[in-house]
């Protein structure tokens, strides 16, 4: 049987994995440290959590997919370049009205973002090149998704009851993008998915994708029992109301 050590992919550890994994725990802290000065010492841990989350969310949204969505409209690479086109990802066909060039994080050379979408095409190689399904959700997720993390963070700083409605909203996005995202490989065999080993399959796919599942949901969770409670409360005031 092999090792856990034998199922870790060869370049693990090397200077662009490492600064990208780094990246991601730094735009972590940010959120945390936005959520002391954003945030009084009365706030409720889940919506001090929610805070944290939905900043983390925008930053992510705004840095890394933002990056991604750049290098899939600005940086290209003509296919007459490469020897074997075929090893490339694939850029959708008549992609941005050109047939003789390849886009994506593969043709972003040493930027750093380009590189660190290339770490994590190691595990799902559509985030190399341009794929309609992906660019598409990415789309909604910068120009939308991103902007609505921010009103959150404000809603929640602010004590808005407001919020827990965007925040089911969000979530729902998140969660349908989740599945959009996923469900052409479940319907192709994973096709484009390598899950060969523990960090590929364990760490980029499971892991930093279900976070975008299980935390959603328990927005969605927060947000409905306030809503309740708003609503319970309502009906008791109506009550006592008319008694008198």
């Amino acid at each position: 049987m092999a090792s856990f050590k034998d199922s870790l992919p060869p370049d693990l550890f090397d200077q662009t994995t490492l600064v990208s994994l780094a990246s991601t725990v730094a735009i972590l802290a940010t959120a945390y440290l936005l959520s002391l000065q954003a945030l009084d010492r009365n706030t409720p841990r889940s919506h001090r959590f929610l805070f944290i989350w939905h900043a983390f969310d925008a930053l992510i949204h705004f840095i890394l997919e933002g990056s991604f969505l750049y290098h899939c409209f600005f940086s290209w690479i003509p296919l007459s370049s490469v020897s074997n086109p075929y090893a490339l990802a694939p850029t959708a066909y008549n992609y941005l009205g050109y047939t003789n060039r390849a886009y994506g994080p593969q043709a972003g050379g040493d930027n750093p973002f380009a590189q660190l979408w290339m770490v994590y095409a190691k595990a799902d190689k559509r985030w190399a090149g341009a794929d309609l399904a992906v660019i598409s959700l990415e789309l909604l997720t910068v120009f939308v998704a991103g902007p609505l993390a921010c009103y959150i963070c404000y809603g929640i700083a602010k004590k808005d009851p407001r919020t827990n409605i965007l925040m089911i909203v969000i979530a729902t996005m998140e969660l349908y993008g989740g599945f959009i995202t996923f469900c052409p490989e479940w319907l192709t065999a994973n096709h484009n998915l390598d899950a060969s080993n523990f960090m590929y399959k364990w760490v980029y796919l499971v892991f930093f994708n279900m976070l975008w599942v299980f935390i959603p949901l328990y927005a969605i969770w927060v947000s409905v029992k306030d809503i309740n409670d708003a609503f319970a409360v309502r009906a008791r005031v109506a009550a006592a109301s008319k008694k008198k």
